[in-house]
């Protein structure tokens, strides 16, 4: 029983005679495997339909503005396109958001939330989060971002693993962005994991799992194995020594994970058709804490290939003028301690007290047990 489920149980009672907007993507299921879109249309006043990253049928790799006729884009050229406009809000009652989140802070879709709020608390406009478990737990790992890092993939400073469910968040985000907002979160009733995949390279449980962890990869000129069946479990570059790379990685005390020594060919993106070899990441427990463990294959191999290894230079999620990998961290913290040839567990050791601090921050707000 998701929100939407518990929702739909209720007979859409919260929404009865109010013009709807809805943001929604394909993963957004009913345990009838029914789309939020498709109940929505059939029991309510649904008047706009808005799709976030990847577009509203999901099929949009990353970093792809998507249009439609008949859908609002909230993911185009522009960083301002990222929050919906006063004219796409102004003939609604309410904005309902029901999106799969997979529990990593760079996953944009919570980041399209707060901005959704933000242009709803602008205008009156009430919003209703129907919420959704997170399919990865809820552990804190990770840094937070730092005045002056914040982006699309880091919109307000919350753990790079965060542990909260999309509802949780919109409560947190309005007692500290927008506390004018009205807001109303229909909670689950029972876990759920997705059929449909959240985004194109989001396949399946076991790749969020270690996103939080190896999505830090797109910082950098190496594959996070874009282009194959397994993205961001694949890890490599063209030239490097599998073995040696996993068992540098084997070596380098981290709990529940595994690195299994591979070669693959990306069809699309970082070193298209080329071999590339390196590691399969392969968690093994619950100990399995992806944010140091992706911080630990950066740094090996940096190790490994010395000058081939480059930080990426591009402009990332609207943003030219910081490094990938900053935003990525919230910082430009841990770049400047990898190129000083500081360890894993020297960095990670700096993470303690954020993370200590996010936890009690969460605290009231959260909806379940933990």
């Amino acid at each position: 029983m998701t929100g939407l489920d518990v929702l739909h149980k209720q007979g859409f009672a919260l929404l009865q005679n109010k013009r709807i907007g809805l943001v929604t993507h394909p993963a957004a299921l009913s345990s009838e495997r029914r789309s939020a879109a498709e109940w929505f249309a059939k029991h309510t006043n649904l008047v706009v339909l808005f799709g976030p990253e990847h577009g509203f049928t999901g099929e949009a790799q990353d970093l792809i503005p998507v249009t439609g006729n008949d859908v609002y884009s909230l993911y185009g050229e522009t960083f301002e396109s990222l929050k919906p406009t006063r004219a796409m809000l102004k003939d609604l009652d309410v904005l309902v958001i029901d999106m799969q989140d997979v529990g990593s802070r760079y996953y944009t879709f919570q980041a399209t939330m707060k901005y959704c709020m933000e242009a709803a608390a602008d205008i009156g406009l009430a919003v209703v989060v129907l919420d959704r478990g997170n399919p990865i737990g809820r552990a804190v790992e990770g840094p937070t971002i730092q005045p002056g890092f914040a982006s699309f993939v880091g919109p307000h400073p919350i753990a790079t693993r965060h542990g909260m469910t999309m509802g949780e968040l919109a409560l947190l985000y309005r007692a500290e962005c927008v506390p004018q907002l009205e807001l109303h979160v229909v909670q689950y009733e029972a876990e759920n994991n997705w059929i449909v995949p959240p985004s194109p390279n989001m396949p399946a449980r076991t790749t969020a799992l270690v996103y939080p962890g190896m999505c830090l990869i797109e910082g950098t000129n190496l594959s996070e194995g874009r282009g194959t069946t397994r993205p961001f479990e694949y890890i490599g570059f063209p030239g490097v020594n599998p073995q040696q790379i996993a068992e540098r990685l084997r070596n380098d005390g981290l709990p529940g994970v595994d690195f299994l020594p591979v070669a693959f060919r990306p069809t699309f993106q970082k070193h298209a058709g080329q071999s590339c070899c390196g590691v399969f990441v392969s968690p093994t427990s619950d100990a399995f804490r992806p944010v140091r463990s992706g911080l630990a294959v950066l740094i090996a191999f940096r190790d490994i290939l010395g000058e081939r290894f480059q930080w990426r230079t591009e402009r990332y999620e609207f943003v030219d003028t910081i490094p990938a990998i900053d935003l990525l961290f919230g910082s430009d913290r841990e770049r400047t301690m990898i190129d000083a040839g500081a360890r894993w567990h020297e960095i990670a050791q700096l993470w303690e007290p954020e993370e200590a601090a996010f936890r009690e921050r969460r605290q009231p707000f959260l909806l379940y047990p933990v």
